[in-house]
């Protein structure tokens, strides 16, 4: 790569006088920009060094990749005379040029945290959907499977528990993941959890119909408090009392760590954050929140009733455009109470999942019609991959990296996603649980009406990419070719063509290990669209359970940031890999991080290069999560995950297949 050339590009298409200020972290060029209005955005999709671009936090971000960002940006500052700047100095500038959202901030910390306890709301969700397939008649005749089966009634007797459990501790759930948001003792947020379910949690055993337990939720005592009567409410089910609760906790625990001297600080902070906060709980707190929960649940369940089919039409039609803005991280709390109401047998079920779907599919459908259409080969790899991920729930790559671009498939794509919700509505699809939201959704959906579901889903993908076929073939811009500067630049392409099919046949079969102790999770799943979208290759991403970071390879030290928070390797079998630890903690410019390499080392496989204080980088608001990237994905045949469960550093992760 010609660093100065690529830097000259970058800074053509952005446009000089457009720059105000400009970082780099382990894999893109950060920009902060007067006016997005003003970027060459065809010139950056067309240019061959430029992996992708997106824009988040007021930063434009452009994709160049691990070894190659920081020479780029060098020749970057060069050339503009511009302040080198670290990411966390960038941030501060991006901050300076736009207001803060309070709205989105709010929406911010529901997203963090509700979005960690959504697999386990997915889990009961679909048992109870699958325990409604064993029970309900009119599936395979007017007797349920149970009836016909009697031998398996007490199988649907034990899923029916299982299912019901975690919606009935849903608070120590939601606790939990507060505490940690809010910056509580996790386990005394538990406690608090624990508290608020107390009352009548002892009732549950052995109830299997959740009717009853419905029932028992409800059955309440009093405690008499210095002329105060106090009601024993349990809890169950419920969301925002919770949240109240464990706010409180947090700032009770912190204002005592300060206030109370060190000898009694370990005893008497836990007592106290837990009496004065469960007492006011139970008094205040929880009555009046309560009251709002069921109030706003009852709302929602109001208006969908209201507007039936129509209004779930026009949700339809908006759901993808309020992705964009990213008014959707706040759903899951929504939908969460909409569940355990399902759950509790007061409420209609999920119709948000329901329409997320539809939207879902419609925008991954008119990204595979942009395949068809398009003669970028650039732009076929990313509508390929990103339209499948659209259709098993993850849009963003599908909206931001194609049919944004182009725009028209975007507005197709709305189209056909409020027709299909408008069918769904029409034959009352409702979802009983949380999940993916996509062609596999029907998991997640109320057995009785899967088969609309289904058909509502087929009209969505089908009508969508109709749509857009049939609008692009007429409309479709002009492609853009690869960026040429001139012959020199041309001739460059040409000879990495050539040396990247050498390349492809000098590799071979390789298996890259675990980096790091942890549960191994797709890439998809990474809060950052970089990673998700796979814009700088396939791999693997872990939520480490400790520190120590080993080498998964043997071979070269390629890249050793001074914020020693990702490196890059080139194994002695010619895979490229990135470990990237934890998000954005390239701000914390080496703080929490010990390094045992420097770029250029050759280590072996398993060798201990790195500690990470994950305690420390969780304190300070950061994701630990460690991504393991193959960045030259492409000259492979086959990147593929093996682990896919909480495993040990050493532990088999990637298999890289060479081609033959």
């Amino acid at each position: 790569m010609d660093h100065r050339a690529v830097a000259e590009r970058v800074i053509k298409y952005v446009g000089r006088d457009n720059i105000i200020a400009g970082a780099h972290c382990a894999t893109r060029l950060r920009l902060v920009l007067k006016d997005d209005n003003k970027i060459d955005q065809a010139g950056l999709d067309g240019d061959p060094d430029v992996k992708g671009t997106f824009k988040t936090q007021g930063q434009y971000q452009i994709i160049i990749g691990p070894g190659d960002v920081n020479d780029v940006y060098d020749e970057f500052i060069k050339i503009t005379g511009l302040k080198e700047l670290s990411t966390d100095d960038l941030k501060n500038v991006a901050n300076g040029q736009q207001k803060t959202n309070p709205v989105m901030a709010f929406i911010k910390l529901l997203s963090d945290i509700f979005v960690p306890i959504i697999p386990a709301l997915v889990a009961g969700g679909l048992l109870m959907a699958l325990n409604n397939f064993l029970t309900q008649g009119g599936l395979f005749g007017p007797k349920a499977l149970v009836e016909l089966y009697p031998q398996i009634k007490g199988l649907s007797d034990m899923i029916q528990l299982m299912s019901a459990a975690p919606f009935w501790f849903l608070p120590i759930l939601v606790a939990i993941s507060a505490g940690k948001r809010f910056g509580a003792n996790q386990f005394l947020s538990a406690a608090i959890g624990m508290i608020m379910v107390a009352p009548g949690t002892a009732n549950i055993i052995g109830a299997t119909d959740l009717s009853k337990v419905a029932t028992i939720a409800s059955y309440t005592k009093f405690w008499d408090i210095f002329g105060l009567h106090v009601t024993q409410t349990s809890y169950t089910y419920q969301v925002i009392p919770v949240l109240a609760a464990v706010w409180l906790l947090a700032f009770l625990e912190k204002r005592f760590h300060k206030w109370l001297p060190s000898a009694v600080d370990f005893t008497f902070t836990p007592l106290l954050s837990i009496l004065i906060t469960g007492f006011l709980t139970f008094t205040v707190i929880g009555p009046v929140l309560k009251f709002v929960s069921d109030c706003i649940t009852n709302g929602i369940v109001w208006l969908y009733d209201a507007t039936s089919f129509i209004g779930m039409g026009i949700f339809g039609l908006t759901y993808s455009a309020i992705v964009t803005t990213g008014l959707h991280q706040s759903f899951p709390a929504i939908e969460t109470q909409l569940v355990s109401a399902f759950a509790s047998g007061k409420g209609a079920g999920d119709f948000i999942f329901v329409v997320a779907s539809m939207a879902n599919v419609a925008q991954g459908a008119a990204t595979f019609a942009i395949w068809f259409l398009t003669k970028d080969k650039k732009m076929k790899g990313l509508a390929s991959s990103a339209g499948i991920s659209a259709l098993l729930g993850i849009t963003e790559p599908a909206l931001f990296g194609v049919n944004l671009k182009y725009k028209f498939p975007f507005f197709c794509a709305l189209i056909a996603s409020g027709v299909a919700s408008m069918v769904a509505g029409l034959t009352h699809v409702i979802a009983a649980s949380m999940g993916a939201a996509g062609f596999i959704g029907f998991l997640s959906i109320f057995p009785r009406t899967i088969p609309m579901y289904v058909l509502s889903e087929l009209i969505s993908f089908g009508l969508a990419f109709a749509l857009t076929y049939l609008w692009g073939k007429n409309h479709m811009p002009q492609e853009v070719a690869p960026a040429v500067v001139d012959a020199h630049t041309a001739t460059e392409t040409e000879q990495k063509a050539t040396e990247v099919a050498q390349k492809q046949l000098a590799l071979q079969d390789e298996t890259i290990l675990a980096p790091v102790d942890g549960a191994s999770e797709s890439l998809t799943k990474v809060n950052d669209q970089v990673f998700s979208a796979k814009m700088m290759g396939d791999g693997a991403a872990i939520v480490p359970a400790d520190g120590n970071i080993y080498a998964p390879v043997s071979g070269e030290i390629t890249v050793a940031y001074d914020s020693k928070h990702a490196y890059g390797f080139k194994s002695d079998l010619g895979a490229e890999i990135l470990i990237h630890i934890g998000l954005d903690t390239v701000n914390l410019e080496g703080k929490h991080f010990t390094s045992f390499v420097s770029q250029g080392d050759h280590v072996k496989q398993g060798q201990k290069i790195a500690e990470v204080d994950l305690a420390a980088i969780k304190e300070a608001g950061y994701d630990p999560t460690v991504m393991v990237v193959v960045t030259n994905t492409a000259d492979y045949a086959g990147v593929d995950r093996i682990t896919e469960t909480s495993g040990q550093h050493g532990d088999k992760l990637i298999a890289l297949t060479a081609h033959n």
